[in-house]
Formats: C-alpha cells, sequence, structure tokens
C-alpha cells in the first residue's frame, strides 16, 4: 500500500524548496503519494510576552508594536483621566486635611475659614469642623477609588497587548484543514491498481 509522506516548503529556503520538489517527483515515480506543506508566515513565539514587557513599561507600546495603532490612544486616553482623577481628589484631600489639622491644632487662620472674605469671626468659620472632616473622608474614598481603576486599567493594557500578539499568530487560513480521501495508483511494475486511505492535513 502507498505511504503517505508530506514535505515542507518555504518561502525563505529555496534549496529546501528545490530539494522537496526533487523529492516529490521521485516519489511520485514510485507510486508514493506526495502532499506538499506550504507554511504562510513565521510564528515567534517570544511576541506576546514582548508584546506584554512593552506595555508593562510604557502603556500603550505594546498595542503599537501589535500594530494596532488605533488602541494606543485609547490606552493613553483611560490611564490618563485615571490618573488625573487621582491627582485631583489627592490634591482636594491635602487641602481639607490641612485644614482640619489646624483647626484642631487651635489655629484659625485655614483657608476655609473665611472662605467669603467677611471676617474672621473665631469660634464660627464659614466651613465647619464637621464639614471639614467630611469633605476629606469624601475626597480620600474617591482618590483611592481612582488609584484602583486605574491600576486596573493598566493590568487591562499588558493583558490586551499579551493575548492580542497570540490571536494574531492563530491560523485561521481557509485552507487549514483536515480530510480522509481515499485513492487510486497503479503500480508501474506490475500494473495492479493500489488501493488506499489518505490523511491529508493542510496548515
Amino acid at each position: 500500500m502507498p505511504c503517505l509522506i508530506f514535505s515542507q516548503q518555504t518561502t525563505k529556503d529555496s534549496i529546501a524548496t528545490q530539494k522537496a520538489d526533487s523529492l516529490s517527483t521521485e516519489l511520485k515515480g514510485k507510486g508514493i503519494v506526495v502532499e506538499e506543506v506550504t507554511y504562510q508566515k513565521q510564528i515567534n513565539p517570544l511576541a506576546p510576552s514582548k508584546a506584554a514587557f512593552l506595555s508593562a513599561i510604557l502603556p500603550g507600546l505594546g498595542q503599537i508594536y501589535n500594530k494596532r495603532y488605533w488602541k494606543a490612544p485609547i490606552v493613553w486616553a483611560a490611564i490618563g483621566t485615571g490618573t488625573y482623577v487621582y491627582s485631583f481628589n489627592n490634591t482636594e484631600y491635602s487641602r481639607y486635611r490641612d485644614a482640619f489639622k489646624r483647626r484642631k491644632a487651635g489655629f484659625f487662620d485655614d483657608e476655609f475659614y473665611d472662605i467669603n472674605n467677611s471676617g474672621i469671626v473665631i469660634n464660627n468659620p464659614d466651613v465647619s469642623d464637621e464639614a471639614l472632616e467630611d469633605a476629606q473622608n469624601r475626597f480620600q474614598e474617591q482618590r483611592d477609588l481612582a488609584l484602583l481603576v486605574t491600576i486596573l486599567l493598566y493590568t487591562l493594557n499588558v493583558v490586551d497587548a499579551n493575548v492580542d500578539a497570540h490571536l494574531k499568530q492563530f491560523n485561521v487560513d481557509d485552507r487549514l484543514s483536515m480530510d480522509f480521501k481515499p485513492f487510486l495508483d497503479y503500480n508501474q511494475i506490475t500494473a495492479q491498481p493500489n488501493y488506499g486511505m489518505a490523511l491529508v492535513i493542510k496548515f
């Protein structure tokens, strides 16, 4: 029974291609079925790791490495917004905390004591101690939430670059298939027919 042999043909190696063609012609003359498999692109197993590493160093850089240029501005906008919200709330938290601490230390010169410029009235501030404490706690919570969201967005940026690099190397060619098919061949020496089954894998 004839046997099935696969030969690999690469576009970058003309010597290997010539040898494969020569072997194919020789084996076909002996009644052996030869299937040629052509690889369309080279696989770089380190590409996903490199993409993730680049995104970890500079968010959006891994997306550029994957040639997903439209994703980079989205990454920058998302992380930039998170960073801005964190910075704003941290600044406001510091303002109210400093004022509250000075109140507790017995001072009356913080920026919220006479916010309406109506004159400092001892023990009668424009913004009460309780209001300062509430504002301090509110901005602290919003700052911590913004930090958590920004870290999450940064992590998603790294994961997206890694997964996208993996998917880019996934073979979705229409010629990717596996098939069983019968074949009939004649032995040139005995002139007898040979029957068999061939497993054909194309990728």
